[in-house]
């Protein structure tokens, strides 16, 4: 597939576009933990990335080069702003469940409380190659850092969400949720 075909005609560019859209806005959800910033991202991140079409040298890497943009979407929303706030002190939102799914919710908030309190560029890597399963080559690219710069994030990112979730896996919780349970992603 060339770049003309992935991105001939207004349908084709929008099924290839759409393609990502879900997954755009759950790394974009991921950094900022806004979902109205999030989908601001995303849809700035494809406007972007159908105007700039062009640049896309090989289409088969269009996932990296999507990641990338969303990047510096994200990068250049908070060099906007005069002040920015600090994203990994905002509250998380949860919203009720019902009592079969309030364990699971449980574990979920506090897996999203821990990779709150990581740093901007822990975050960012650790969403992109343990939720999204992308490379660390392909991480460096979008987020254009060094490879080893991916690896020693993620390394460290590691680190402190496993002592974030053992320190909040030690707080008392009203649901049935044992202290020391593994939590794994399944796909």
């Amino acid at each position: 597939m060339d770049v003309f075909s992935f991105f001939s005609g207004t349908r084709q560019a929008r099924k290839n576009l759409e393609a990502h859209r879900t997954r755009l806005y759950r790394i974009a959800y991921a950094w900022t933990h806004n979902a109205s910033l999030a989908d601001d991202l995303v849809q700035e991140t494809l406007a972007k990335a159908l105007t700039k079409s062009t640049q896309l040298r090989d289409p088969n890497a269009s996932s990296a080069w999507l990641y990338s943009i969303l990047a510096n979407c994200y990068a250049d929303h908070f060099r906007r702003l005069k002040t920015t706030e600090e994203i990994d002190e905002e509250t998380l939102i949860h919203e009720a469940t019902p009592e079969t799914e309030s364990g699971r919710q449980q574990v979920v908030g506090r897996v999203r409380a821990a990779i709150a309190k990581l740093s901007e560029g822990q975050r960012q890597v650790i969403t992109l190659v343990d939720l999204e399963g992308l490379s660390y080559v392909e991480v460096a690219q979008a987020l254009d850092i060094p490879i080893g710069t991916v690896m020693s994030r993620l390394c460290r990112a590691r680190t402190a969400l496993r002592d974030h979730l053992q320190e909040l896996m030690t707080q008392p919780t009203t649901d049935a949720v044992k202290p020391g349970v593994l939590i794994r992603r399944i796909k």
